[in-house]
């Protein structure tokens, strides 16, 4: 599994222009069981995505396709991490 940090690197003015197609990126790929769960940091700086992908060139070319990176408008931070515990409910987990 992956944990994805996104900054943001200009105003929220220009994320907000394209936060519509962003939001059809995520949704894509839920669809398609890439991401498992993703949302706004507080403060509003950027955002964090919970993924799942064979490895983490796979990732990246997922990322690659979303509107802030293809703008230009923030920097990725991929991290693998593996589950090794979990809350009672989310068990499948620790299969990925």
């Amino acid at each position: 599994m992956f944990v994805v940090n996104i900054t943001y690197t200009v105003e929220l003015e220009q994320v907000d222009a394209h936060l519509p197609a962003h939001i059809q990126f995520l949704q894509q790929y839920y669809q398609q069981g890439a991401f498992l769960a993703s949302g706004r940091k507080v403060p509003r700086t950027g955002g964090m995505i919970f993924a799942t992908a064979k490895n983490q060139t796979e990732l990246e070319a997922i990322l690659h396709n979303d509107p802030f990176y293809l703008a230009g408008l923030a920097n990725y931070e991929i991290t693998e991490i593996e589950v090794s515990k979990t809350a009672s409910g989310l068990s499948q987990l620790l299969t990925l």
